[in-house]
Parts: C-alpha cells; structure tokens; sequence
C-alpha cells in the first residue's frame, strides 16, 4: 500500500521505537486508530485488549505491543470470511450500490482481476436507465477482456438484460456473468423492486453466486447510511470497497464489516484497471501496522 502524507504505518512506526510502554502510548495509540478510521467504538475496544494483554504478559516492550496489535486486528478481521464464492457455473454476480461510488469501473477492475485467474467474462449492462451507463460499461468490460450484452433498445427492462447474459453466459460456456444494476430509480422502493425482479429472473436460469455492494471508502459512515436500502433489501454477500487511500484510511475496512456484518471481499486501491484485489485480512494487517 502506498503511504499518503499520513499513514497509520508510519505512525505507529514512531511509537513502537519508545524504549518502553507509558501513558503516551496509549494516547498515541488511540489517536491513530481514530484518524485510520476505525472508529470510536472498535478503537476503545482495540485499545482496551490490548492493555490486558499488556497487563497479562507483564510487558513494557513496545515491540511486544506491535505484534499484539497486529494479532489483535487480525482477530477483528478473521470474524469475517472474506473468500469471493464463484465456484458455480456459470457464476453470477449482480452488482449494486448507489450512483457515484464507481460501480462502473469496479466492474471493469474485478473483469480484469477475473482474468487474471484465466476466467471467463461476460458482463450484462442492467442499469438500462442511463444510456452512458451502458457505453461506460462497455469501455471497461472491454478493458477488462470480457464480452458484453448490451440493451438491445434504449429503456429495456433490465431484468430481461440479465436473463440475455445468463443465457449468453450458458451458450457460449462462459465461467462468470456479471451483472451492472441501477444505483437510482425516482424511488428507492421501485429500485429495490427492480432488482427483486431481476433476482427472480436470473435464479430461473441459474443459483446467484455473489450479491456485490460497491461503497466509495471516502464517504466513511455516510457511505453505509446511502447504502442501507441496499444492505436490507437486496441480499448483498458481499462488500467492494472504492476510493480506500491506503492505510490513512484502512481502519474503515473494519469499521464497515462489523457496522453491516457483511464481509468486505474486494478492495480498490487506485484509478487504474488493475487497482483492485481480494481482501486477505494477514496482508492487509500486515500493510495497516507493519
């Protein structure tokens, strides 16, 4: 992970360089947790581990306190089981979130990622409502090396979209369908009916593999607010976050997992086609405290 001007790395770097654990410690401890984004809630309790552990092991060795810190996030993280399941074929994910969070070019980055891992790619462009939709979506499925079934008419029912990449999908063998959805209709009611529909429609033709919720990292806590709709009434499996600026910013990870209760399984770290990957929580640990 690339360190920003200020970086929880670099930041604990500092602390764990003291000849022994004081007060300052904690206060310093404290402090970054909450400018990473952890959160007020899940800093306390961080913090409050660890000073048992401290206590336990009758440690005054910052050194001690950094392994215990990683070991203690890791802990956090592991609750979760963030593996992508795609084993069905053809596997089908539907993508949603709200208009803005970058929907579009996640798509195109986890096309990439895909093939990455020598799978095959179709992508269906649902979110039929916005006509730069469907063309943005071909740009990065094409970037991405995947096929794409576009609207055959401007303002076709999008679950009729998702059934024609299914059956695409089955036709030509292909592994992985994904499926782009509307981020806003003049309601959030008829949204989520929406994508019930299109979820009736595709389940006819084969099992849903992953239900993808796309967050734009930046927005912190309001992000999670704007997507609740989504989190209650679209059946998500699974969270991708965009826009996460490193380690100044990684706590959120944890922070929106344990807010939702739904893992975080990919994370975009960059503008760039290939700036996304699976979340393993040893190496993002790793990255956050070094």
């Amino acid at each position: 992970m690339a360190e920003k001007s200020w970086s929880l790395g670099r930041a604990l770097r500092g602390m764990f360089v003291k000849p022994t654990i004081d007060e300052t410690t904690w206060d310093d401890l404290e402090t970054a947790l909450l400018t990473a984004d952890f959160g007020p809630d899940i800093t306390e309790r961080v913090v409050d581990e660890l000073r048992a552990k401290v206590e336990r092991y009758r440690t005054t060795d910052p050194k001690d306190l950094q392994r215990m810190l990683r070991e203690t996030l890791e802990e956090h993280f592991a609750k979760f089981d963030t593996t992508l399941k795609l084993t069905e074929r053809p596997a089908v994910v539907l993508v949603v979130g709200v208009n803005g969070v970058g929907k579009t070019t996640t798509i195109g980055k986890f096309t990439k990622f895909l093939r990455g891992f020598e799978r095959s790619v179709v992508v269906g462009a649902a979110d039929t409502f916005r006509a730069a939709a469907v063309d943005q979506l071909a740009t990065w499925a094409q970037r991405g090396g995947a096929a794409i079934v576009r609207p055959q008419h401007e303002g076709q029912d999008p679950a009729s979209v998702a059934f024609q990449t299914i059956e695409y999908a089955k036709r030509e063998g292909i592994e992985i369908a994904i499926i782009d959805t509307a981020g806003r209709l003049h309601t959030k009611g008829g949204l989520m009916d929406e994508l019930g529909k299109i979820r009736r429609v595709v389940e006819k033709q084969a099992p849903i593999s992953e239900v993808l919720l796309v967050l734009d990292a930046t927005t912190g806590q309001n992000g999670v607010m704007q997507a609740e709709a989504f989190l209650e009434h679209a059946g998500v499996t699974g969270l991708v976050l965009t826009k996460l600026d490193g380690s100044a910013k990684g706590g959120f990870v944890l922070a929106v997992q344990e807010r939702t209760g739904i893992p975080v399984k990919l994370l975009g770290q960059g503008e760039g086609i290939d700036d996304l990957t699976g979340f393993t929580p040893h190496v993002f640990v790793q990255s956050l405290v070094g």
